[in-house]
């Protein structure tokens, strides 16, 4: 079998041939999700780091016993023609969607989703800031902001990627530089560093930050006394561990997002495909902030 192997830390990304195939309930893999903590393992970045040689890839679509499905790989090995999914795990894919949009979505619609509707206060009268609106991420905040009937501001590096983030659904479109006067109800952030302590002073009373990632450095812990005093919150989304402490919460939330995609209330939006032979070039497209969307892999 065909798979994408990494064999050490920040090494290259090599097309093998003759990988062992996997048991069990095993998807044939049409499509399947580059996402930033792809890139994270690959420079030894990741908190919890797998043992090597590791086959990347952490959600998928493709082909289940003659069925159409998108799925998270039991242990990862994504980026390969077959791997092993957890039924608990594998959904119908809509008929109208295609395997890269199917591929596109779990993992950026939960990451967005569970905070926007269980952990943060969102009316028709919030006004949302999502960082990184152009990103998989940002997109899949962005539409589900506006479903709930926010005002979205996204911010974006440039030009492309702001118009991208209008595109996607977002009223306004910013850069990093022309943030610090806004006033806001709640911060979608995949970015962290700077944009994250810059992003604190934003908020309107009662108004939260989500923690979702750290694309752009790792946080500053904001003191007890400011949000205090502010009036103020931050909270974080980790989907990996909540999928294990309350699968249930998160099966859940899967079905309620599924069910707006079919009703055509959301739509994934994917910015690049690569052959599975050219996975290196797809991480370089996201580690050098160029790409728009969500990057697939298609073996």
């Amino acid at each position: 079998m065909r798979a994408v192997v990494l064999r050490e830390v920040d090494g290259d990304l090599a097309l093998e041939e003759d990988w062992p195939e996997p048991t069990g309930s095993v998807v044939d893999v049409r499509a399947a999700g580059v996402n930033f903590a792809d890139i994270l393992i690959r420079r030894g970045l990741y908190p919890q780091a797998p043992e090597l040689p590791y086959v990347l890839g952490n959600e998928v679509a493709g082909e289940l016993d003659g069925q159409r499905v998108l799925a998270l790989p039991r242990s990862a090995g994504g980026y390969a023609e077959r791997v092993e999914v957890d039924p608990q795990w594998t959904f119908t894919l809509p008929d109208n969607a295609s395997f890269a949009a199917g591929a596109s979505f779990l993992t950026t619609y939960l990451t967005a989703y569970i905070p926007l509707h269980h952990q943060v206060r969102v009316t028709p009268a919030s006004t949302v800031l999502v960082h990184a609106g152009s990103g998989g991420v940002g997109c899949a905040a962005i539409q589900l902001a506006k479903h709930l009937g926010a005002k979205v501001i996204a911010t974006a590096s440039s030009d492309e990627k702001r118009a991208f983030a209008l595109d996607v659904g977002a009223d306004e479109a910013l850069g990093y530089d022309e943030i610090d006067d806004l006033r806001v109800d709640v911060v979608i952030d995949p970015v962290g560093g700077e944009v994250f302590t810059r992003s604190l002073p934003l908020l309107n009373p009662l108004g939260a930050i989500v923690a979702i990632g750290f694309a752009g450095g790792l946080w500053t812990d904001p003191s007890v006394q400011w949000l205090v005093g502010r009036n103020a919150a931050v909270v974080g989304v980790y989907l990996g561990r909540l999928m294990k402490l309350q699968p249930q919460l998160v099966h859940e939330c899967a079905i309620e997002l599924l069910a707006l995609w079919s009703q055509e209330e959301i739509d994934p939006v994917v910015g690049a495909t690569f052959p599975l032979a050219e996975a290196g070039a797809a991480h370089a497209l996201i580690e050098t902030r160029k790409h728009v969307g969500k990057v697939v892999l298609e073996p």
